[in-house]
């Protein structure tokens, strides 16, 4: 089987696994966070603003469609469908690593469609840094160019890499070519983890590297040892991929530790609610990002999509009224309650 075979079979897979297994593991935080009550919000809950600014784009709300997939034929009528709901509420997102497509061309038409059908969305691109160490900063533009993108988001998926069949398990050389393609590309870089956190030490060198933004990609969602563990059932791979289904720093606690280093963040990993959204936005991120909990939807039909993102949207609106917040830029300064295993791991974390 040729490389680039491989590669769109995989984007398959994980997409199948994604919708007919379970696929989530362990906690991201969310349940030891409370957003304190306000019994006198003085404000109109029918006026609430959830508007938002990210890397200067003004976005209709402050819920990121996460980067899911693409690569394979079989992806194009689910990343056509996240693409009109991009556009109908003016949301951010992010697409599939697009390795497959970069490999090989006739697979574009996956990624394309994206801004076909989100002609005025902000759309990021998506490299992993492995690759973009191997095939340098002409990968990136590429990838850019492929949907006519605003930035870029370089993924890091070591957990991934090292316990998938065909991963790379060499790692070094990477923060020099994040350097590179901070200092070198004119749009905006995202450093986004998928599924394993970012810690404060790891998230400063990500900001002296250049990085316009970070996405956390907390533990606590989907987990890419158990899609990985699922596709090598059989094999001695399935029993790694089941020693680190534990593996990671929850996204609550990511959180906590990026906030402390100055620039913008997405939380991802784990929040399945327009609350959670509010709660990540009250904890210092400035999107919440969601990925399995719009892909379903997307799978099912259009419509289903749509009121699964308004939904969420009712959800932030009456969180946001519930703790005073007449806007996302009020919410930010919402108290919260942390208890828990959560609370124990942010205090000694500090």
């Amino acid at each position: 089987m040729k490389k680039e075979t491989a590669t769109s079979s995989r984007k398959r897979d994980h997409l199948q696994i994604c919708c007919e297994q379970p696929v989530e593991a362990g906690d991201a935080g969310f349940g030891d966070v409370r957003l304190v009550h306000n019994a006198l919000p003085e404000c109109d809950m029918d006026a609430i603003e959830t508007k938002t600014r990210f890397l200067d784009r003004a976005l209709g709300s402050p819920l990121f469609i996460a980067a899911m997939t693409g690569g394979h034929p079989d992806t194009l009528e689910v990343n056509r469908r996240l693409a009109r709901a991009a556009e109908r509420y003016n949301l951010g997102m992010g697409v599939g690593s697009q390795r497959a497509a970069l490999e090989k061309p006739e697979l574009e038409e996956s990624f394309t469609v994206v801004r076909e059908e989100a002609p005025h969305a902000f759309l990021c691109a998506n490299l992993g840094i492995i690759q973009l160490r191997d095939h340098g900063i002409e990968w990136a533009e590429r990838a850019v160019e492929m949907i006519d993108a605003q930035a870029i988001a370089i993924h890091i998926n070591s957990l991934q890499e090292a316990i998938q069949p065909e991963g790379d398990h060499n790692a070094e050389g990477c923060i020099e070519v994040l350097r590179n393609l901070c200092k070198e590309f004119s749009y905006p870089v995202i450093v986004k983890e998928t599924g394993s956190g970012i810690s404060a030490g790891t998230a400063r060198i990500i900001r002296g590297a250049g990085a316009s933004a970070i996405d956390i990609g907390g533990y606590g969602g989907t987990s890419w040892a158990k899609i990985e563990r699922l596709r090598a059932s059989g094999s001695e791979l399935a029993d790694l991929g089941e020693a680190f289904l534990s593996w990671g720093i929850p996204t609550v606690v990511s959180l906590h530790e990026v906030r402390t280093i100055e620039g913008p963040i997405i939380a991802t990993g784990g929040l399945r609610t327009g609350v959670d959204i509010a709660k990540a936005i009250a904890l210092g991120a400035d999107l919440g990002g969601m990925a399995l909990p719009l892909l379903k939807p997307a799978m099912e039909s259009e419509n289903a999509l749509s009121l699964a993102v308004e939904a969420m949207h009712r959800e932030l609106r009456v969180a946001m009224f519930l703790t005073g917040s007449r806007s996302v830029a009020d919410l930010r300064h919402a108290r919260t309650y942390i208890t828990g295993l959560t609370r124990q791991m942010i205090e000694n974390s500090d």
